[in-house]
């Protein structure tokens, strides 16, 4: 069976009342491992890899249609994007970096807020059905661009020794104490921020994607005889893991980009 059609990783044939010692198949690692479908230049793409590109061309196509022609009064897809940049630009960068601070970054966060959210939305789209930040380059690499920015930010601003107490929390009131809260936060800051940064995306839509699986697997499993009785259950739950999908993978995208924003924020503070 190719990495493709296990998507959904069952057996068609296994069923619960079927004879010859057929189990439920569970879903596994297996479900996010995919052929490479096609290759161009050495590269091998396969479905997530597609996906990310189809992502990219679905968001570039919306915002230019929103605002290539601009009116004084907006038209729906205009309404509709200009809602979903407010949103950005006022709920979460100057919530968290102040109007003249932030207003540079507006663009990053919001491209970072509306990539990330239709990644994840693929999970609950027809034939897609797949979450592709719940492959952990994704996410690694997204978070890399904001690591790399919020470095660079910082010792640009601070100027070397600056930007190192800026990572360490360097405060001469803490005393004595102050070389171990520098140790804390030099590892928090350089190397534990990025890891949670990456890994708090990844793992939600990854589990959220092996529940909709599990689910959905059953329900096709209990289609058998008596099975009947439960496979109504079994598609309820699927029912019920899509609707708490679409809210995690709105939730998910907000909170990567609002630590995106803090990290920035950070970087801009005056060291003590």
């Amino acid at each position: 069976m190719s990495a493709d059609s296990t998507t959904l990783a069952f057996d068609t044939s296994c069923k619960i009342f079927v004879d010859g010692g057929c189990g439920f198949q569970a879903p596994g690692l297996h479900s996010f491992i995919f052929e490479p479908m096609f290759t161009v230049g050495g590269v091998e793409f396969n479905k997530p890899m597609l996906l990310a590109l189809l992502s990219t061309l679905v968001l570039g196509v919306f915002f230019w249609m929103a605002f290539a022609k601009p009116k004084v009064v907006p038209g729906k897809l205009q309404m509709v994007g200009e809602a979903g940049y407010d949103f950005v630009r006022r709920g979460i960068v100057y919530e968290t970096l102040g109007k003249r601070e932030g207003e540079k970054w507006v663009p990053l966060m919001v491209a970072l807020f509306f990539f990330v959210w239709m990644m994840n939305l693929w999970s609950i789209i027809p034939l897609a059905q797949f979450p592709v930040t719940s492959i952990i380059a994704f996410p690694a690499g997204l978070a890399l661009v904001v690591y790399v920015t919020w470095m660079t930010l910082t010792f640009k601003k601070h100027g070397f020794v600056g930007g190192l107490k800026n990572l360490t929390g360097y405060n001469k009131e803490l005393g004595a104490v102050l070389p171990l809260v520098m140790v804390i936060e030099f590892f928090s800051n350089v190397l534990v921020r990025p890891f949670t940064h990456a890994v708090r995306l990844f793992a939600n839509m990854f589990a959220g994607h092996l529940l909709i699986v599990m689910f959905t697997i059953a329900t096709y499993f209990f289609l058998n005889g008596l099975g009947f009785v439960y496979a109504p259950v079994a598609f309820i739950m699927v029912c019920v893991m899509i609707a708490f999908e679409l809210f995690i993978q709105a939730v998910q995208a907000y909170v990567f980009v609002t630590l995106s924003a803090s990290y920035i924020s950070g970087a801009l503070e005056e060291a003590h």
